[in-house]
């Protein structure tokens, strides 16, 4: 049995196979069957659905803590159609974080499972594809509630997650010509993330601002900024609203990826509660990736003392067919349906948000993706392939 060993080089040669709506896609299709309605127990529910994400496992070192993630993203047990299987699987996430703290992100493998002998099938390198699934679900949010042109997007955090989130919503809405790219300091990683992505988007103006509280002009600039935005994507630990509710002009969609403790919030409140006042067809604009996990572990949604019924999980919004399977026309349609301009000038209207905490199913999909990806190129000329490993 050989084994595949994929480095962050080849991972970041793969991913470049993948178009955004390949990636779009791929988050669809793992949400749907995610939230595919199924009768009984939250955890015998999943089972039925083919999802298996244990309880993750922390082990201390000394200088990282480590986490443990398994997880299995198998065909329901009803389902006579079997999804797509290039996005199936089973994996083990195992991510390092460090105490104080890295500039070059987590460190994070993926070891896959090979479906027939339960063999070790691949070891990847995960430490950008956290990043890129979390983006891929985000591009999706706006695909199926944001605007259809958006043209200015703010983002706040200058990491890994903020690089995905500008990289695909640039590719994918080519009508944003304005980025802000907020951060709490001008240090060294924020100056190379507008670097990078000016030169990766040399027709969109991005601008690089400080949330140095001690400083009135960056706070009016700041203001400015998100006052004129279309998309605004928060990829931080902050433990306090990052701008208040007021700023926000009406049909903006919000993309909140950073909390994942009850005591840390990127929004207030009063902008939560803007978007369970839809003026749109469903009973809430308020998407989650996972009700269950966002109402355990969501800051702001905790905060605002929601009850499932204020939230809608994203999955619910994918069209499926008979058997549970993304209905692609239909799934097409709605994601290139022209929706109307809803900034009609005010700040305490209707906002589209998008919250996400991350389901362990995203990381089976987006490593087999890739893994079967690199087994699909003749002669394997990606990745390094031990051919004795298990005998």
């Amino acid at each position: 049995m050989s084994l595949l060993v994929l480095s962050a080089s080849d991972v970041d040669a793969l991913v470049s196979e993948f178009t955004p709506l390949d990636l779009q896609l791929l988050m669809a299709r793992v949400f749907a069957q995610f939230s595919k309605p199924t009768a009984g127990k939250e955890a015998e529910k999943k089972a039925d659905s083919g999802i298996y994400m244990p309880p993750r496992l922390s082990v201390p070192m000394p200088k990282h803590t480590v986490l443990f993630m398994p997880a299995r993203l198998g065909a329901a047990l009803n389902q006579f159609a079997a999804p797509p299987a290039n996005f199936r699987g089973t994996a083990v996430k195992v991510v390092s974080v460090p105490k104080l703290g890295d500039p070059r992100g987590l460190p994070g493998t993926t070891l896959v499972l090979d479906e027939a002998t339960g063999a070790a099938k691949a070891v990847v390198n995960a430490r950008k594809l956290t990043a890129l699934r979390n983006a891929a679900g985000s591009l999706l949010s706006t695909s199926l509630v944001g605007p259809s042109d958006p043209q200015t997007l703010v983002t706040f955090g200058a990491g890994k997650q903020i690089e995905s989130h500008i990289d695909l919503h640039l590719r994918r809405f080519p009508s944003i010509k304005q980025c802000t790219i907020v951060n709490r300091t001008l240090n060294e990683r924020a100056s190379s993330l507008r670097d990078t992505v000016s030169s990766r988007f040399p027709s969109v103006a991005f601008q690089l601002l400080a949330s140095d509280p001690n400083s009135v002009l960056n706070s009016t600039e700041i203001e400015q900024a998100v006052r004129s935005a279309n998309l605004i994507v928060c990829a931080t630990s902050s433990t306090q609203s990052l701008f208040p509710s007021s700023w926000v002009k009406d049909g903006t969609h919000i993309i909140l990826i950073g909390s994942y403790t009850p005591a840390m919030r990127e929004v207030d409140e009063a902008l939560i509660r803007r978007s369970l006042k839809p003026d749109s067809s469903r009973s809430t604009d308020l998407i989650v990736d996972s009700r269950e996990a966002c109402l355990h572990e969501a800051g702001e949604l905790i905060a605002a003392k929601l009850d499932p019924s204020h939230m809608v999980e994203i999955g619910e919004l994918v069209p499926t067919d008979d058997e549970g399977n993304v209905d692609i026309q239909a799934y097409s349609s709605l994601i290139e349906e022209k929706r109307p301009r809803r900034d009609g000038g005010g700040f305490d209207g209707p906002v589209t948000i998008f919250k996400s905490v991350g389901v362990g199913i995203q990381d089976v999909a987006i490593a087999s993706a890739v893994v079967n990806k690199a087994l699909s190129f003749s002669g394997g000329r990606i990745g390094t392939q031990i051919a004795s490993y298990d005998g």
